[in-house]
């Protein structure tokens, strides 16, 4: 039986997170900024890809450090 207090507003996969939620989304939303304004052009805006996948990079090895740390038996 599933308990009733469950939120309607949870993700339903918890490990799912949102683009919104991430420390990369200024990097993100720069990218789609440079889109829109180079009319969709997308060599000219190498640079903010490169800045996002960059910071997409470090928030993943900060992922996998913290669940390296992680125990079992705490």
């Amino acid at each position: 039986m599933a308990p009733s207090s469950a939120s309607s507003s949870a993700p339903a996969y918890p490990s799912a997170a949102r683009i919104s939620d991430s420390l990369c989304f200024p990097q993100y939303s720069a990218s789609l900024r440079c889109l829109e304004e180079s009319n969709q052009d997308k060599s000219k805006c190498q640079q903010q890809f490169d800045d996002y996948k960059e910071c997409r990079k470090k928030e993943r090895e900060a992922r996998l450090e913290r669940n390296r740390r992680k125990s079992f038996f705490q």
